[in-house]
């Protein structure tokens, strides 16, 4: 299952995975102050971050303008190879996820090595604080992952919403319907129009003039809405791969009817009077409770922390009770990017965890391992 999962989840990033050509020993400059030490065998020559002032309008541009402002060095040199060097990003995510990866091993060794001697407390704090800056940067780089999946199917990321209310009236330009669709299957999407007609208020056939109406909303009620989209995106890639791999495996067997071995669940498969479009849906109705947390709950603490920054990245983390006004669409703009954001989520954390193993989010993993 494992395998499966990983394949599924390293097309999107397929790159990265390639071999990697030797280059010369000495290491090439980075934009953002960050260098590239003599061990890496891959060279970013001329990398330049280009600094623009913010736009006046609420209008992405051709700037990488996320709301989350990066903290780390590795994060700063990611987004100068995307905006200055852009064949190579997925060479330097890579290559930055192991450097982490070997930096935290080295630290934790050095502290098992030291334990019973005079450095023990030195080595203690120095992996301790080796493990904060690591956690800091990994949940960089996995943001410009997430980044990278919105560039290439032209979609940018809306800008803080500062910056798009004007006397009280929130509008996003432009609406990116039809790409934040496109990245879905069409019974994945069936579900996702229900939840944005669910939580906006929309009928899922709206017309353009329906689109275009004005309502009220609060701001903080808005941001809540943000995040649960975020993780029904994450839940429904979660559940889609699973119905994928289930009926794969059924077809293997040449049954209609697999008892769960994979997940600790059985359902029918046997469901040829059932449109397409209901199979997902019919599926996830099968849920039992401890299933549905599962597949909705992000299995690690970089995932949940992603979630919980952009959200406030994007809304503020006042606790205002500010009531705005705006379009119908500008807000189906924004579900269905968060509804995106949590896909692409999901591809990220399992192609990170692959190089640099995450933290694993309470027990879920441990669940996870126990129905496998």
């Amino acid at each position: 299952m494992e395998t499966y999962l990983s394949n599924q989840a390293a097309l999107s990033f397929l790159p990265s995975r390639l071999r990697r050509q030797s280059g010369d020993g000495g290491g090439g400059g980075g934009g953002g102050g960050f260098s590239l030490p003599s061990t890496r065998k891959v060279q970013y020559r001329s990398m330049v971050v280009v600094a623009t002032a913010g736009q006046s309008r609420c209008e992405p541009g051709s700037s990488l303008n996320a709301p989350l402002e990066l903290r780390s060095a590795q994060g700063r040199f990611l987004r100068s190879v995307l905006l200055n060097k852009r064949q190579l990003f997925h060479y330097a995510a890579a290559d930055e996820l192991k450097q982490l990866a070997d930096e935290r091993e080295a630290a934790l060794a050095r502290m098992a090595l030291s334990s019973g001697s005079d450095e023990a407390s030195l080595h203690r704090r120095i992996a301790h604080l080796k493990e904060r800056y690591c956690k800091t940067a990994v949940q960089d780089i996995m943001y410009m992952l997430i980044f990278y999946k919105y560039s290439e199917i032209r979609v940018p990321l809306a800008p803080k919403l500062s910056r798009c209310i004007y006397n009280g009236r929130l509008e996003i330009w432009p609406t990116k319907d039809w790409e934040l669709e496109s990245i879905h299957s069409c019974d994945a999407l069936e579900l996702i129009k229900e939840h944005v007609s669910a939580v906006i208020g929309l009928r899922v056939n709206a017309c353009v003039t329906d689109n275009w109406a004005t309502t009220q909303i609060q701001k903080l009620h808005l941001r809540k809405v943000y995040a649960d989209s975020i993780l029904y995106g994450y839940f429904l890639k979660s559940a889609s791969l699973r119905h994928q791999l289930e009926c794969s495996l059924s077809d293997l067997h040449g049954s209609g009817y697999l008892k769960g071995p994979v997940f600790g669940s059985s359902f029918t498969t046997g469901t040829a009077q059932i449109s397409t479009k209901e199979q997902l849906r019919h599926y996830i109705t099968g849920f039992d409770p401890e299933t549905l947390e599962r597949c909705a709950r992000p299995r690690t603490e970089e995932a949940r922390n992603l979630i919980e920054k952009q959200s406030f990245a994007l809304f503020g983390a006042e606790e205002s009770d500010e009531t705005i006004v705006t379009s119908y669409s500008s807000l189906k703009r924004l579900v269905l990017e968060a509804v995106a954001f949590g896909t692409f989520l999901w591809d990220t954390e399992l192609y990170v965890d692959g190089t640099y193993k995450l933290k694993e989010n309470g027990n879920a993993e441990e669940q996870e391992n126990r129905s496998i």
